[in-house]
């Protein structure tokens, strides 16, 4: 075997992994950044354990044909960013469109993404990007669970509050 196809596999076998422990993708169209464009966008990606890189399309759909993912091979042409988000699902959608939405961009477009196994429309990532994190469901929901115990210790504390007056 040829050293450029153990490259080429082992490339591939990278983007597998990327994909498997990615909450989401998201991918991007963006020619036509500037280099202090995309120098800012990276670098709010690492400060938001999101990994943003360039690939080439041909093992990007190597890798999504090794995980049985269907669905984005219309996308896979042109020059491609890739989004990788970590620990949360809306984190890579949220960087991008709001990088978009803060620098008016039209040269950054998103095309779709990749949600666990399913592909997901242009639509559905914009979507996703609107959603609350994670961490602040989890708040809320805790929020909605402290909110009856806390009026009820209120209410007794009034009570005995008159009881001693």
């Amino acid at each position: 075997m040829s050293k450029n196809r153990e490259i080429k596999e082992q490339v591939v076998a990278d983007i597998v992994e990327k994909i498997k422990s990615a909450e989401s993708v998201v991918i991007c169209s963006y020619s036509g950044l500037t280099v202090e464009q995309v120098t800012a966008l990276r670098k709010e990606c690492r400060e938001n354990d999101v990994h943003y890189c360039v690939l080439k399309n041909r093992l990007v759909l190597r890798a999504l044909q090794a995980l049985n993912i269907t669905g984005l091979d219309d996308l896979l042409n042109g020059p491609n960013a890739f989004v990788f988000g970590g620990r949360d699902v809306t984190n890579a959608p949220k960087i991008v469109n709001t990088f978009i939405e803060k620098n008016k961009l039209t040269s950054l477009e998103i095309k779709g993404g990749l949600m666990g196994t399913e592909a997901m429309s242009v639509a559905a990532v914009k979507e996703l990007a609107t959603m609350p994190s994670r961490e602040e469901l989890l708040a809320t929901m805790v929020g909605c669970l402290v909110s009856p115990v806390s009026a009820l210790v209120s209410v007794l504390d009034e009570i005995a509050e008159k009881k001693a007056a």
